[in-house]
């Protein structure tokens, strides 16, 4: 057996990463629980509010403004490590480089100069375009994806809004962003972008169905629509003779669990309109589909939204499957990023290994292979549980 050789980079890049997935999980347990911290710092903060006579009513105003600064931080800086990780990674699948120069260390600096010349482009609207649906459409597109991290738990005790029927919040608002994207169609006057928001409402309004029926399985074992709820469902082992095996996450339990999982990671690529799902936005047909009459600050919010429903599907894949924060040593926020980026990463895998579906093979996949076994799955969940 011929054992492969590292070069002198490789070992370095190794030794590096080592360096800072050590430092990480180290400064993480110095922190701890980040709810716990969140928790002591509010306590004085509204207790200092109580001394000098603040109203309640502002205190809770500031608070609202303080967790949308704080959602909106994280979508931004997360979705500006994704892009610089989704170059790095097709680098490394198609044996380039990528990204090297900005900022030093693997060009760690690129997506942050990318913004800033997205902010600095010129804000172009075409003669044949409606205006205000036009200027619209971007914010329609990215507003709700916000708007559902609010429900998203990213640990114990860390979330915003606690929802009873946090699961139907998410799936109902994530769908309004499709309407965004018919408006980019209709408003920007132009043929190929109309083509691109008709496909785009066609794939979200298909696959959101099997979407949705694939979580029906979890949700009737786990007897609750709380995402908090569900995970802690999962907390615990599978024991064979009082020996833990494996985690009772919902992924591991045999056959529906794991047919759950597919149709749901496959759908949500598609929603997230991915390759190999990417039809809205085809641009060996279509140019660049629903955005190609779209430039700077506009284009990117459509770019935003899109690598923001990327980590909102993987959160909630997380959350549902496996085990939300759950984990030995290190806080549950940890825990929760690290099996959230795992599946942002097959998402990033899935687009430089499969090709772009046919539009008609496309719908045929969803209505005639991934619905029939939504329903099977449920149906035999149902028998499970009653017997």
């Amino acid at each position: 057996m011929v054992l492969p050789v590292w070069t002198q980079s490789q070992k370095r890049a190794f030794g590096v990463l080592s360096a800072i997935s050590i430092a990480g999980a180290g400064l993480s347990l110095a922190i701890g629980e980040l709810s716990l911290r969140f928790n002591q710092i509010w306590k004085f903060v509204t207790s200092l509010a109580l001394k000098i006579a603040i109203p309640s009513l502002l205190v809770q105003i500031v608070s609202m403004i303080l967790q949308c600064s704080i959602l909106i931080g994280f979508i931004s800086v997360s979705v500006m490590f994704i892009v610089w990780w989704e170059r790095k990674v097709s680098a490394h699948m198609q044996s380039r480089l990528g990204p090297m120069e900005t900022g030093g260390w693997h060009g760690w600096a690129q997506t942050i100069a990318d913004a800033i010349k997205l902010l600095l482009k010129e804000d172009v609207i075409p003669h044949e375009a409606s205006p205000w649906v036009h200027r619209l459409a971007p914010v329609l597109a990215f507003v709700p994806a916000f708007l559902c991290y609010a429900a998203l738990p990213f640990g114990e005790g860390l979330i915003s809004a606690d929802l009873d029927i946090g699961i139907l919040y998410i799936f109902a608002l994530s769908g309004i962003s499709v309407l965004g994207i018919v408006m980019a169609g209709w408003g920007s006057g132009n043929k190929y972008s109309l083509l691109g928001g008709l496909r785009s409402a066609a794939q979200s309004v298909s696959y959101e169905i099997p979407r949705v029926l694939s979580v029906v399985p979890i949700l009737m074992f786990a007897g609750s629509l709380k995402l908090t709820a569900i995970a802690q469902y999962q907390s615990g082992f599978w024991r064979i003779s009082g020996v833990p095996l494996l985690p009772k996450w919902f992924i591991f339990y045999p056959f529906i669990g794991q047919v759950a999982f597919l149709i749901f990671l496959i759908a949500s690529v598609a929603e997230t309109n991915r390759t190999p799902f990417d039809i809205a936005e085809a641009e060996s047909e279509l140019v660049a589909g629903f955005h190609t009459e779209y430039s700077g600050m506009k284009f990117s919010f459509f770019f935003l939204a899109e690598y923001a429903y990327v980590f909102l599907s993987a959160g909630i894949t997380a959350a549902l499957f496996l085990g939300g924060g759950s984990g030995p040593i290190l806080p549950s926020w940890i825990w929760f990023l690290l099996k959230s980026f795992f599946v942002v990463f097959l998402f990033l895998w899935f687009r430089w290994t499969f090709p772009r579906l046919r539009v008609d093979r496309l719908m045929e996949f969803t209505w005639k292979f991934l619905l029939p076994w939504s329903f099977a799955n449920i149906l035999i969940a149902g028998l499970v549980i009653l017997l």
